[in-house]
């Protein structure tokens, strides 16, 4: 439930963001307030009693903070790379990534993996590729391509370390506050880097940005929230969990783009979507499946 939940939040980011570019939210601002929202829904969110003098003192803040920098590093990388080489790049850039903390899960913490789960996130990674193809292409300088491979990176780096704190550095009951820090983190950085920008382009409030911002905050929130939860099942391991709650993430929110939008999908799309089914059921039930065979 936890994983489902996760997907469905994470798969609204995105219609979140279509909606953007149909109202004209400038994305950018709307992002790092979002960020401030995400942080004061943690807070509420968080039933446990804290202290806020006491929270640099947990031994998981400065990792935090450091997830809240790439937060908004690699979302600035994932602009430049939609601008440039379009979003289905960035897209595939980022789901790709899911590699990083599937590879990370076997050797730093010794999962098995099944022949079929192998299979599984092979299938994946075609499905992401296929799912995320565009008809036309563009023509870019050279330099440009290293932008999706570094949000490649930056995402797979932000799952692994998602996971390791996680794993040793957190009891689940402050799920919620590493969360809010997270955000927090990431909304200062960003004013940091409004306020650079400011300077040769002054800086206006815009209730749509404001509005956007809000409604971008809560998923995105519960996002990660239920990402953490999902991680602490003990009956799937790590690399079950990034699999399925990636390629599910751009199936979802494919499918969500053809009811919503009126999307057009080439047979290539709905094969990959096909392909995505497939690997989240081997990835899934890998294990059962083998044991009934």
């Amino acid at each position: 439930m936890y994983l489902v939940l996760s997907i469905l939040f994470s798969s609204l980011i995105f219609v979140i963001f279509k909606l953007f570019a149909k109202c004209q939210v400038q994305t950018i601002y709307a992002i790092i307030l979002n960020y401030f929202i995400a942080c004061s829904v943690g807070l509420l969110y968080n039933k446990e009693p804290f202290n806020f003098t006491v929270i640099p003192q947990k031994s998981w803040f400065w990792g935090s903070i450091a997830l809240g920098l790439l937060f908004i590093l690699i979302f600035n990388l994932m602009a430049a790379t939609s601008q440039k080489l379009g979003v289905s790049v960035a897209s595939v850039a980022t789901k790709m990534s899911l590699t990083i903390p599937v590879l990370f899960g076997v050797f730093f913490y010794k999962e098995a993996l099944g022949i079929l789960e192998i299979i599984g996130i092979i299938l994946a990674l075609f499905a992401v590729y296929l799912t995320s193809l565009k008809e036309h292409k563009i023509k870019v300088e050279k330099w440009a391509f290293v932008l999706p491979v570094l949000v490649f990176l930056g995402s797979g780096i932000i799952d692994t370390s998602i996971k390791y704190f996680q794993e040793v550095h957190m009891p689940e009951k402050e799920y919620a506050l590493f969360s809010a820090c997270v955000f927090a983190s990431a909304g200062i950085f960003g004013v940091l880097f409004i306020g650079f920008k400011s300077i040769n382009q002054p800086f206006k409030v815009n209730l749509k940005n404001v509005i956007g911002g809000i409604c971008l905050g809560v998923p995105n929130y519960f996002s990660i929230y239920f990402l953490l939860k999902a991680l602490q099942n003990p009956t799937w391991n790590s690399a079950s969990v990034f699999t399925i709650n990636n390629v599910a993430i751009v199936m979802f929110s494919t499918l969500l783009g053809i009811l919503l939008f009126k999307e057009q999908l080439t047979v290539k799309n709905w094969f990959g979507i096909g392909m995505a089914v497939l690997s989240i059921v081997f990835v899934a039930f890998g294990q059962q499946l083998m044991n009934f065979l």
